[in-house]
């Protein structure tokens, strides 16, 4: 198992509202999560350093995550948790109003593999050397291609394609989405958007099946997503899993 993270501000924004994090429990149970922060006077990045603290704080508290439905049980939990605290602090904080986060999460057992997304970080398996994206985008655009308004190719394009529909910290209640994936996987990738709005599913998957260590792999992306413009922050989670640890 190896497994590499990294955020960068990218070449525009002065400053970075993204978190990620990865962790192994004692278990040899591993999480990942991406959240890509919004909101005015740098409320972004608070919107996604609670949640991603909060998150990462309840999984190191855990032995184990239980049995798959435990997992998700466990998995919408924090979430609403984490979203309840970002909502209180811009009650608390009212020049913070506005502010959320998108996240993506992956939960990694010997028995299964959870994900779940709230907004438009993306969550992906490599499966027989291929690139999956498992997690659905909670924005305007994604809606109007699922109705049938737009096509696939007009959502790229479209100047609003990054208004979100859900975001945690926005609302005093949020429903998380949940994907119960098979575990015959070669590796997760989770990246905010800023990734994954730089380089399309073959241009990353290509690096991923790269003779490279994960740490080199995800520098590698980062770097193609400066050098492609670098618009937004640009964070990314991977783990090369060749077994789960006993």
């Amino acid at each position: 198992m190896e497994t590499a993270y990294l955020t960068d501000p990218g070449k525009v924004r002065d400053h970075n509202e993204d978190s990620v994090i990865i962790i192994r429990n004692e278990n040899n149970e591993y999480l990942l999560a991406v959240a890509d922060g919004m909101g005015g006077h740098k409320a972004g990045e608070v919107a996604s350093s609670i949640a991603i603290s909060h998150i990462g704080k309840r999984f190191r508290e855990l032995g184990c995550v239980g049995n798959k439905e435990d997992a998700i049980s466990f998995i919408k939990e924090v979430v609403s948790e984490a979203n309840v605290l970002i909502y209180r602090y811009t009650e608390e904080h009212p020049e913070s109003s506005g502010m959320g986060t998108t996240i993506v999460m992956a939960v990694l057992t010997s028995e299964f593999l959870l994900f779940g997304n709230i907004g438009d970080s993306s969550g992906y398996v490599i499966k027989k050397g291929k690139l999956h994206k498992i997690t659905t985008d909670h924005t305007l655009v994604n809606l109007l291609v699922k109705s049938g308004e737009l096509t696939p190719e007009e959502a790229k394009a479209h100047p609003r394609k990054n208004v979100l529909m859900k975001a945690l910290g926005a609302q005093t209640t949020v429903e998380m989405d949940v994907f119960d994936v098979e575990t015959d996987v070669e590796g997760i990738f989770l990246c905010s958007d800023g990734l994954s709005n730089m380089l399309d599913d073959e241009q990353i998957e290509t690096v991923l099946n790269e003779n490279l260590t994960a740490d080199q792999k995800v520098s590698k992306l980062i770097h193609k997503s400066n050098n492609r413009g670098g618009n937004d922050n640009i964070s990314a989670a991977y783990l090369n899993k060749v077994g789960v640890e006993e």
